[in-house]
């Protein structure tokens, strides 16, 4: 609407006028208000500088005027009905904000529908979004270097499928470089020309990886036969593929059990096995166009034409003639464009890759694997460090097992539940649920809860605190918002819905104390808060709209009782407060779904 009240107000700047900017008023505002949009100022600017041909810029408008003219078309000119449904009054303040307060109708009326539809989100996401995370690499175990990439990617996909968008989950798994001649070598070695057989035999595929390292770094005709095996695979030796399949499938194997415990789904495994043959294609179309450059037995692919002095060029070729994780990236996102169809592709990886991408993607425009049209995007993180502020390590100096970590959290989320004395209130069961929820829950919200470019300090006691915003207290807030309904004795979503059905008949909610409607506005603004989580890629703003949405909801609960009782006896149900109260659950729920956790009924 404010869109069209611009263009209604000033046709001129159709095609150039600067975005809309709306947010929720702020609380110091000085009048009532809910929203506030701020592009009066820019389009005052716009306005100022836009001049006929060889005339000089206009005078600088006043933002204020600009704010006013917009005001009376929302409320006096063709968007007057249409603006009225909606809103109840328009104001305008310095330096130039128009500032909108909704009607309370509306607003009972928008919980309602979201009580009785679900979380639904109005918006359609156009374009197929491929996101690429996690990316272990096979024969080696997942480690906490894993950890953000994997808690990341699925958030992203999660919010991105959430907004109606067409999503591919990619796994890139190394799964075809020199670690597979050094595995192969030492089981030729051990086993003899039947090795394949024995590929079984490796019951612990991380201290055999370690073997065949140590082999590989002490003895130098193990690398060369290592070099020669590798070879054989990449030509598509059957009886070095046969192995190759095996060791695959146990990593996979390992693999899964990490993404099923901290509940990742639907993440398709394309390993660097997968563009090999597109490899050879990128390496002959490049070629063709004359765009390598010869260096030293290296092929090279420069990023731009205009070569600067700390320009890093791709290596698509090794002077050993093998391709390298450059030659990978630039047929895989040939092959994402062409074949996947992806519009958007999302590579989650640590900060200290950026350049890497940033040549890949500059090198891609440049030979055409991606135009414009196509957003590449490599989304960033910090690094996982432990409470000495250093790199996360065991005491020992190694790097911590992904899997040591989770057993770890779910240790100390059982002892925390005893501490509270949870076992003499759930079931085996129960306790069980709830001991997963937070274990897997408070690793993963400690990460999504901060700025994700800027490195945390992993600490599980920091995590397991049921005070602040955590994933213990969201949890928490939860069960204790479902609990009302119980309490009240009420049943299911549809009996509280007929019974208010048979009590007040069809009438609108019934919200009139300033705490009810204060938090009803809160619900409302979910959807636009995913979204910008989707535009920026901060998931910590998710987060932090969950927390500050439970404190509002007990602003609400203590000011507005829902169950007045005499004793022990219910007296009085509020039934719209009851509703409320599921709606807020609603919203917590598939919130915290969003972010990859488990919720729970009772905790």
């Amino acid at each position: 609407m404010i869109e069209r009240a611009i263009l209604d107000s000033y046709p001129q700047v159709a095609g150039k006028c600067p975005p809309v900017m709306i947010m929720p008023a702020s609380p110091k505002i000085e009048v009532p208000a809910d929203y506030t949009c701020t592009t009066a100022m820019a389009l005052g600017k716009c306005l100022s500088l836009m001049s006929q041909p060889g005339a000089t810029a206009g005078p600088k408008l006043n933002p204020i005027q600009v704010a006013e003219t917009l005001a009376d078309c929302l409320t006096k000119g063709t968007l007057k009905d249409e603006f009225s449904r909606s809103f109840e009054g328009v104001t305008v303040t310095k330096p130039g904000f128009v500032n909108f307060v909704l009607r309370k109708d509306y607003v009972c009326e928008q919980v309602m529908n979201l009580i009785r539809n679900g979380v639904t989100i109005r918006h359609q996401g156009h374009g197929r979004v491929i996101v690429d995370y996690s990316s272990p690499n096979i024969a080696k175990e997942m480690h906490v270097g894993h950890l953000r990439s994997t808690i990341i990617g699925d958030c992203i996909a999660r919010l991105l499928e959430y907004a109606n968008y067409d999503v591919l989950r990619l796994n890139h798994v190394g799964d075809w470089g020199t670690q597979f001649g050094m595995l192969l070598a030492l089981l030729s070695e051990r086993f003899g020309n039947d090795y394949v057989k024995f590929t079984s035999e490796i019951s612990n595929l991380q201290a055999f990886y370690k073997d065949a390292k140590k082999r590989f770094d002490e003895d130098e005709e193990f690398k060369k036969r290592s070099y020669e095996t590798v070879v054989r695979l990449q030509s598509k030796d059957e009886k070095a593929l046969e192995a190759w399949r095996h060791i695959c499938e146990i990593s996979r194997r390992e693999f899964n059990t990490i993404y099923k415990r901290l509940g990742v789904e639907k993440l398709v495994e394309r390993g660097e096995s997968f563009y090999h043959d597109h490899m050879k294609q990128v390496l002959s179309d490049l070629e063709s166009r004359g765009l390598l450059v010869e260096d030293g037995g290296r092929k090279l692919l420069w990023a731009s034409e205009s070569r600067k002095a700390n320009d890093i060029p791709l290596t698509i070729v090794k002077s050993d003639g093998g391709f390298t994780y450059d030659t990978s990236d630039l047929a895989a996102i040939k092959q994402r464009v062409e074949e996947e169809k992806g519009t958007r592709i999302l590579y989650v990886a640590d900060n200290g890759q950026a350049v890497h991408f940033q040549t890949v993607f500059g090198a891609s425009r440049r030979v055409g694997y991606a135009n414009e049209n196509v957003k590449l995007e490599h989304v960033g993180f910090g690094l996982v460090l432990g409470e000495d502020k250093k790199k996360f390590k065991t005491r020992s100096g190694d790097t911590v097992k992904l899997a040591d970590l989770l057993d770890e959290g779910l240790q100390r989320s059982m002892a925390k539940l005893i501490e509270k004395n949870r076992q003499e209130e759930l079931s085996e069961d129960e306790m069980k649920a709830a001991q997963e929820a937070v274990a897997y829950g408070c690793i993963k919200y400690a990460d999504l809860c901060r700025d994700r470019n800027k490195d945390y300090v992993f600490s599980f006691d920091q995590m397991l605190e049921d005070r602040g915003n955590t994933a213990v207290y969201l949890l928490y807030s939860l069960t204790r918002i479902r609990s009302i309904k119980r309490k009240a004795d009420l049943g299911c979503l549809e009996d509280i819905l007929n019974r208010r059905q048979t009590e007040i008949g069809s009438l609108p909610l019934q919200l009139s104390h300033d705490r009810e409607m204060r938090l009803a506005k809160f619900l409302l603004r979910f959807p636009d808060v995913v979204l910008q989580c989707i535009d920026d890629l901060l998931f910590h703003l998710l987060c932090n709209y969950l927390y500050e949405l439970s404190g509002v909801f007990t602003d609400f609960y203590e000011a507005c009782y829902c169950i007045e009782k005499d004793g022990d006896q219910a007296v009085k149900i509020h039934l719209d407060r009851i509703l409320l109260c599921e709606a807020t659950a609603s919203i917590m729920d598939k919130g915290l779904t969003l972010l990859g956790l488990k919720t729970l009924s009772r905790m």
